[in-house]
């Protein structure tokens, strides 16, 4: 296969990453409507994304470790399976609870990025990997920056359950795509961890929980610190057991090593601070002007203003190739992060126009752009190939729980610091001067560990 030919695989999978990002910022226009809708509470509502996150932690890796044991297409085909019939149940439902099943299932087709990275990682030429990582990576930003905006515009004109119905379609697309274009890798064999597998479900639950709902419980509450007790002993006996075993769900020997321990170290970070980019725009221009820092744009509005960002994500994709190609994916990692901190710090600094902000969040994205490209690089150079797909499940966890992280600190900083505007309480410039802040710092200590910690000559 020769030529253009030869990156309908690629374009296969990115479609396919493409529907499953949109899984993640479909509902956010939604949220306010929902209550209504639904008939239940916000913090009910909340449960939406947070059954999304939940299963988006558990099943990735599982799905991940599968795919290396049965053939990766085959448990990627599985998640697109997730995907459409999650999307279908909230589609038809008028019910929150299966509505929250239906968000669930949703979020277990996330192991459709990885598990696409693994297959091009293990079938493509050398030559031709970095930028089908690449491209592949960077649906993670475009799918959110288009879907927010189109969101928005079906919740004003139309009935939100056509969101749900086109996500099963674009599910059902790529699924047709990967059956016909992508080759099947085999698998290794072995058995399902099933008991590794529980424990790896308590593990997650008893961390993502207090992530996505601390805010709202309290940071002190019983709730909170008995999770975080949870996390601690369960983390302990995960690890001890999988130590034993012969046939792993997760290799703590691998994932221990230097270099994919920091990568995915680094893969929180960055993970953080795409997420603080990508939660403070929309909420930053939408504030009125009385804020002293807003523009007072519509939600639709707000959503167009990701655009910019998700765009310059999938032109920066060949360039990002480019650069893992002839300086190697650790330095493409380090410049990605060193312009995701430049951007932060124009965000801080560049205030008074509409296009301003939009300079420094799209100078952030483009720093993203080329990290999540080089991230999953680096854990493929450094992974055995009957490994792939659960290294690269485990770094797109590790970016996961970065964006957890993001969500949790908006929750709480945004919340805490703010200014009343016509009986209304907004955040405050202060709370989005340390948010950004908080961006720059975390991707400045990006570009130290990958420069310091994984030096090749160390």
């Amino acid at each position: 296969m020769g030529g253009a030919r030869a990156w309908l695989p690629v374009a296969a999978l990115a479609f396919g990453g493409f529907a499953v990002s949109l899984v993640h910022t479909l509902v956010v226009p939604l949220l306010p409507l929902l209550p209504g809708l639904l008939h239940a509470s916000a913090a009910e509502v909340s449960w939406l994304v947070t059954a999304t996150l939940l299963a988006s932690a558990i099943a990735t890796p599982l799905l991940g470790r599968l795919g290396d044991q049965f053939g990766k297409r085959r448990m990627l085909l599985v998640a697109l399976a997730l995907l459409v019939a999650g999307s279908v149940l909230c589609a038809l439902t008028g019910d929150l609870t299966t509505m929250i099943v239906g968000r669930a299932l949703q979020g277990c087709a996330t192991a459709v990025i990885p598990l696409g990275i693994s297959i091009i990682g293990t079938t493509l030429p050398p030559e031709r990997r970095p930028a089908g990582i690449a491209l592949v990576s960077a649906t993670l930003g475009i799918g959110g920056a288009i879907g927010l905006p189109a969101s928005g515009l079906v919740v004003g004109h139309a009935d939100f359950r056509l969101l749900f119905w086109a996500c099963a379609a674009a599910g059902v697309l790529a699924a047709v795509a990967v059956l016909t274009l992508v080759p099947a890798p085999p698998g290794g064999g072995g058995r399902v961890d099933v008991p590794g597998a529980v424990l790896l479900a308590v593990v997650l639950c008893a961390l993502m929980l207090p992530l996505a709902n601390g805010g709202t419980w309290g940071w002190t509450s019983a709730r909170t610190l008995g999770l975080g007790a949870l996390f601690a002993v369960s983390s302990v006996l995960f690890v001890r057991y999988q130590l034993l075993r012969h046939s792993p769900l997760v290799d703590i020997r691998a994932v221990r090593r230097r270099p994919i321990l920091l990568t995915n170290v680094v893969s929180v970070l960055v993970g953080f601070a795409l997420y603080v980019n990508f939660l403070s725009t929309a909420t930053y221009v939408e504030a009125p002007f009385e804020t002293g820092y807003g523009f007072g744009v519509s939600a639709v509005v707000g959503g167009l203003c990701m655009l910019p960002g998700g765009i310059t994500m999938l032109v920066l994709s060949p360039v990002s190739a480019r650069l893992i190609s002839r300086r190697g994916a650790r330095l493409t990692l380090i410049y990605g992060s060193a312009v995701i901190a430049a951007g932060f710090l124009l965000r801080m600094v560049l205030t008074e126009r509409l296009w301003q902000v939009l300079l420094g969040a799209t100078v952030a994205s483009a720093g993203a752009a080329v990290a999540y490209a080089a991230m999953p690089a680096m854990i493929l150079d450094v992974s055995a190939e009957h490994e792939a797909a659960a290294a690269t499940s485990l770094n797109t966890l590790a970016r996961g729980i970065g964006t957890s992280l993001a969500s949790a600190s908006a929750t709480a900083l945004l919340a805490t610091v703010t200014v009343v505007v016509g009986g209304t309480v907004f955040p405050a410039r202060e709370a989005f001067l340390v948010f950004f802040a908080a961006g720059a710092v975390t991707a400045a200590l990006a570009v130290f560990i990958a420069t310091a910690g994984l030096n090749p000559a160390r």
